[in-house]
């Protein structure tokens, strides 16, 4: 697939720094200083949400070594979506860019800046939920739904006026949260560190344990050995998965890429590799400031333990140790940086597909042009109108638990297309193979897959759903498919 076939051509404008900061950009959101909550109620312990971090960093850098042969073989426009359609067939890339336009990308754009909103609302409470603006029979749009909205609207008014201007929002933001958040690691490890809440985690540091809630109350508490450990272990993973997520966007915008067949296979390891490192750290400096178990009555950050942080915010309760009143507000404008960028790289990567799959006749043609500053803008302005009735709505964080198991999928079929490949196009050029081939790729693939059994099986409601939002698309292909048959006067669809 050309770059582009309109007169208007993507320009290459990301170096390989620029294309790292949206790997780690996108990447790093709310996530970090939230669910590590409730991975330390499903496993019960410092050592176990340790291992749960550390599985998941290994398993999203392995995912991205992988993905770095297929980017330097196809150094394309809409990445991922190019990489299962060849691999596969059109009706797998499309179903893939119909998920990820419907919910995984327009759901987590809303998801987290909703999430910006949230703690802007710390700094103004006028911007909170509970202010309702307005009320009209079941619909009931808050003031932090309304500047989620803006937020959408002016960060894709920024990537309508190029590239340029996109990635420079872009480096300044990830630069400045990845500063801030390696302060708050350091001033945790060598500033806040509380004895008693060592002694406390080292003490049960490899006893797991589920707890199980009644409301607001503890259940019960399940000890945890043999496979059930290893089923609480996958299913904790949701979390700790989502917040390491979106590290493959840098493949949707390989036509601005600079020498992608070198940059994006870099970029990919460095800042899978960075954020790895990061998260592990955190959650090292959490254990260090916070006893892990917790009573959800007490009154204090101590008293309640990382388990029942205040409304899950981990980070802002081992801010309080360090920071003491300040640390509501320090945590909600290093939330708010966060937040601002990773929306920023969803929004700049995600329109890049819709372009890819319009040019395959699979979208709203229009998306597949470009606009006088060289970007996809009508599908940028699109991806904006539907993440924010998502915003509206409300439903963007159930969505999300449904797809879970559907992007983990996506991620094994995309890594498995790589030994697809090798047999279907032996002459290839290869610049980056997968690292470890054929037994990493292949141990990445079985993981994810054994994580999106285990979630079928425990978590059968959401799983299901996310199955069925995938399938929905089947019929939308064919449909799709024959109109554009129609449209173009050809006696069959076929793309190119």
């Amino acid at each position: 697939m050309e770059v582009s076939d309109s007169p208007r051509q993507f320009k290459r404008g990301l170096g390989l720094l620029d294309s790292t900061m949206i790997v780690i950009g996108s990447m790093i959101g709310s996530g970090i200083f939230i669910v590590s909550a409730e991975i330390s109620r499903t496993v019960g312990s410092a050592g176990m949400l340790m291992l749960v971090w550390l599985v998941t960093g290994v398993v999203t850098v392995i995912g991205a070594l992988s993905y770095g042969e297929l980017a330097g073989m196809m150094p394309h426009a809409g990445g991922q979506y190019v990489y299962l359609r060849e691999a596969y067939n059109p009706l797998v890339g499309f179903l893939y860019g119909w998920t990820l336009f419907l919910v995984i990308q327009t759901g987590t754009i809303a998801a987290v800046v909703v999430a910006f909103a949230k703690f802007a609302s710390v700094l103004v409470p006028a911007l909170g939920e509970s202010n309702t603006l307005i009320s009209v029979g079941n619909l009931n749009v808050s003031a932090a739904q309304v500047l989620a909205i803006a937020i959408i609207v002016v960060l894709t008014g920024v990537n309508l006026r190029g590239l340029r201007e996109g990635k420079f929002v872009q480096n300044l933001f990830t630069s400045t949260k990845t500063l801030a958040l390696v302060g708050l690691i350091v001033l945790g490890i060598f500033v806040g560190r509380n004895p008693d809440a060592i002694a406390a985690n080292l003490s049960n540091f490899w006893s797991a344990s589920w707890t199980h809630m009644d409301g607001a109350k503890v259940g019960s508490v399940e000890s945890l050995s043999g496979m059930i450990l290893l089923a609480a272990i996958a299913t904790s993973m949701v979390g700790s998965l989502f917040s390491s997520d979106a590290w493959n966007n840098i493949t949707f915008t390989a036509g601005e890429v600079i020498d992608p067949r070198r940059n994006i296979p870099l970029s990919l390891a460095l800042g899978t590799g960075t954020v790895t490192i990061l998260y592990l750290l955190a959650n090292v400096a959490y254990i260090l400031v916070l006893p892990v178990s917790g009573n959800p009555g007490a009154g204090d950050a101590i008293g309640r333990g990382i388990q029942f942080a205040a409304s899950d915010r981990v980070g802002v309760a081992a801010a309080s140790q360090i920071f003491g009143a300040s640390a509501a507000v320090i945590m909600a404008i290093l939330i708010m940086v966060s937040t601002f960028g990773c929306a920023n790289g969803l929004i700049l990567a995600g329109a890049r597909v819709y372009y890819a799959m319009a040019k395959d006749g699979l979208f709203f043609t229009k998306a597949g042009t470009l606009n006088g500053h060289s970007v996809p803008g009508w599908a940028l302005v699109v991806q904006a109108v539907w993440a924010s009735m998502l915003c509206l709505s409300g439903t963007y964080n159930d969505l999300l638990d449904y797809v879970i198991f559907s992007v983990l999928i996506f991620y094994a079929l995309t890594v498995a297309g790589i030994f697809i490949l090798r047999k279907k196009r032996p002459e290839a050029e290869r610049p980056y193979k997968a690292f470890g081939y054929p037994a990493v790729p292949a141990l990445y693939v079985l993981a994810a897959s054994a994580i999106a059994v285990d979630l079928l099986i425990f978590k059968t409601q959401y799983s299901g759903a996310g199955l069925g939002i995938v399938l929905l698309g089947i019929p939308v292909y064919y449909i799709w498919g024959r109109s554009e048959m129609n449209r173009a006067g050809k006696g069959s669809f076929q793309n190119d």
